[in-house]
């Protein structure tokens, strides 16, 4: 392994880094006696803003914070668990860019002092504060600077998925008040060019990938805007950063938007910081003194899942986060993995189906004994795992063997050799997937919360963990159930993740948390004896037929889903209807370039088809009746649902092929999957009318 002082050449990091150092020696003096009176309270914490209320809605506002008995730690600001992370971890590798092929490595004190870098820069560009950074573009480590760059200039930030609109770009940087926009390459900077003359707070555009093609005087490459904070002296943002508290906002999370316009999640310093510290333990993640973990950052940061993992974990316990290619989800993700074999990774439901496909199709094209062996290997493997209660539990010789003869080998194709913990998280796994990968030796462990709750507020882990569950609360948080029905009933959440308040939305506010403080999830779930969560469906999902009867759709939709194999995406429909009926997708390859569905059916479904005596190769060979041996197949395998239906209210009584599958593109699934259901009985309302005309 290199080390930092043995690096040569002109690597944009490490020439931005000695700048700086040299640079920060000139005003060393003055820096030592301002981190000297301040030491001891950027250790162990700094007095809190007055407040009044557990809640918010401005964004200069502070709130009460939620510490107890079980959560008694106390409260730092994001640049006080920074410093902290630099007096242990400081010449430890943080970050990993791939440039020329090669990785170049950065420190977590390189990463501290890049990171102040941005802040200055950002503060000589004139953000007030309060005001928002917001950063538009893939992972990388540009977008970590100006995330902490932004906070320690005392803006805040906001993240925005890269796949938004110009329109929904406006309403988030508007919203956020932002007064610079960190954008990734010429693509997203077009979005803000088409939109910055209707945002009035909007001072500045930076750059930090791909070559400037226009010459604005507003507009700086990443180079540009590191060299502007040289002007602006330590003492400057040091004073700033000493005035945060850690009960004040720094962080914006959009909500995706499935339910109408996107709402600002505002998360105080301490929302970030606890919850980094504690989720990850319920995860198991070990601090570097102990083991450096290492991960792979892909899914969108703008996600407070990912931030979470990603970002604020990564500077809390230490991780090396080596960064993915932009092209990750395209199919560039799992060459990734097998150079840096992680030591932990996280994909949203989507991710570890597109995963199954890939392999299952690799173990299809396998001779007949190779076959044979993966799938003896696979078996004995899924059954020994359904027993255990724990992954370390002792396990039979034969399932030792069938590890190391077979499934090392097949984590090691996924680049997950060295993997030690796997995290579900954003939008419910489905048990077909959880069971093909517990085949492999591989368990998915699911994490359950929200935005409003700094992400993760039930986890599954090592010594948590129980199929179809998602884990048990994370220690120091709290949860309730209200309005019990027959055990079931809506999860509410108490504790340090709890976020401020929706941003200038009081009644959004107040519906979410109610008078006492307790956040309402709009799940609904049961917990067992044991205190493991099962969640059973979203009250705004819930279907209320004409009859009056209350039909959660996930468990329904689910189980068509395993039922057929060929199946992509089923959705229930009857709302206010008299029957049910449902949308069903079919399997398919998708665009590498625009990742949009393809006519052509995917390896599983052409097989499905094939076992049938189906020629079928393509969805229009199949819809509209025109493969009578599919729809009878399918019609049989509703007919199984139906069979173990609750009552004749949650059977499904008509169904039909959509001519294309769902995806973010196409407008039905969000930017994490989820399944936008108001959207989709939008777009297909013609045909739900059509299922229903008498």
């Amino acid at each position: 392994m290199e080390r930092p002082d043995e690096k040569k050449g002109d690597d944009q990091l490490e020439n931005s880094v000695q700048e700086l150092t040299a640079n920060m020696q000139n005003d060393s003096e003055g820096h030592a006696s301002v981190e000297k009176q301040n030491k001891e309270e950027e250790l162990t914490g700094a007095p809190l803003a007055q407040a009044h209320s557990l809640w918010t809605t401005d964004v200069t506002g502070s709130v009460i914070l939620r510490i107890e008995e079980g959560c008694p730690e106390e409260p730092v600001t994001v640049h006080q668990m920074f410093k902290a992370s630099v007096e242990k971890y400081g010449n430890m590798y943080a970050l990993a860019t791939k440039k020329n092929n090669k990785w170049e490595k950065i420190t977590f004190l390189e990463y501290y002092q890049l990171c102040r870098r941005a802040a200055k820069s950002f503060l000589k560009l004139g953000l007030k504060r309060f005001h928002g950074v917001a950063i538009l573009g893939f992972n990388s480590a540009e977008w970590f600077f100006s995330a902490v760059g932004a906070i320690m200039a005392g803006g805040t930030m906001t993240g925005i998925y890269a796949t938004n609109s110009p329109e929904a770009c406006q309403y988030v940087a508007s919203d956020s008040k932002a007064n610079i926009i960190v954008v990734e390459n010429q693509q997203q900077l077009d979005k803000i060019l088409q939109i910055r003359d209707s945002l009035p707070h909007l001072k500045a555009i930076v750059q930090y990938s791909g070559h400037r093609m226009q010459k604005i005087s507003t507009l700086y490459s990443w180079e540009e805007f590191m060299e502007l904070g040289l002007e602006v002296s330590e003492k400057e943002l040091d004073d700033i950063i000493a005035s945060q508290r850690a009960n004040q906002c720094c962080v914006l999370i959009y909500t995706s938007g499935t339910t109408g316009k996107p709402k600002g999640v505002m998360l105080s310093h301490d929302n970030i910081t606890w919850t980094a510290n504690h989720a990850s333990r319920a995860g198991d993640l070990q601090p570097a003194d102990t083991k450096q973990e290492s991960l792979v950052s892909y899914l969108p940061l703008s996600h407070i899942a990912a931030q979470i993992y990603d970002l604020w974990a990564g500077i809390q316990w230490g991780e090396l986060v080596y960064f993915a290619q932009p092209d990750a989800l395209k199919g560039s993700l799992i060459t990734t993995l097998r150079e840096v074999c992680p030591t932990s990774h996280m994909g949203v439901p989507r991710v570890w189906e597109k995963m199954m496909e890939k392999i299952k199709q690799a173990i299809s094209e396998c001779g007949y004994v190779k076959k044979k062996l993966v799938t003896w290997a696979m078996s004995v493997s899924l059954e020994a795992n359904q027993t255990c209660t724990q992954k370390d539990d002792a396990k039979p010789f034969i399932v030792t063997m069938a590890d190391s003869l077979v499934l090392q080998r097949l984590r090691a194709e996924l680049g997950l050799s060295c993997c030690q913990k796997f995290f579900s998280g954003a939008a419910p796994i489905g048990s077909e997937t959880v069971q093909f990968f517990l085949g492999l030796n591989i368990w998915l462990y699911e994490a359950y919360g929200m935005s409003e709750s700094t992400g993760p507020h039930f986890m599954s882990g090592p010594k948590a963990y129980k199929l179809p569950s998602c884990g048990k609360v994370v220690p120091g948080c709290r949860y309730k159930m209200a309005n019990i029905d027959s055990e079931t009933g809506e999860i509410c959440f108490w504790g340090r993740n709890i976020f401020m308040g929706f941003l200038n939305m009081e009644d959004k506010t107040r519906e979410a948390l109610d008078e006492d403080g307790w956040l309402h999830s709009g799940d609904l779930g049961k917990i067992d004896g044991e205190g493991f969560l099962f969640i059973t469906g979203r009250i705004k999902e819930l279907i209320i037929t004409a009859g009056g009867e209350n039909v959660p759709p996930l468990p329904i939709e689910e189980a068509v889903k395993k039922e057929l194999p060929i199946i992509s995406n089923a959705m229930l429909i009857g709302d206010k209807r008299k029957f049910l009926s449902m949308f069903l997708t079919l399997k398919c390859c998708t665009n590498a370039e625009t990742m949009e569905p393809t006519e052509e059916l995917s390896m599983e479904a052409v097989e499905f088809c094939q076992q049938l005596g189906s020629q079928a190769t393509k969805v229009s060979d199949i819809i509209g009746g025109k493969d009578k041996d599919v729809y009878r197949t399918i019609q049989e395998g509703i007919n199984r649902v139906n069979a173990a239906a609750t009552s004749n209210a949650q059977r499904i009584q008509k169904w039909t092929i959509l001519r294309k599958d769902f995806s973010v593109s196409g407008g039905e699934l969000g930017p994490t999957m989820k399944l936008r259901r108001p959207v989709v009985l939008e777009m297909y309302h013609e045909v739900i009318e059509s299922l229903y005309q008498e």
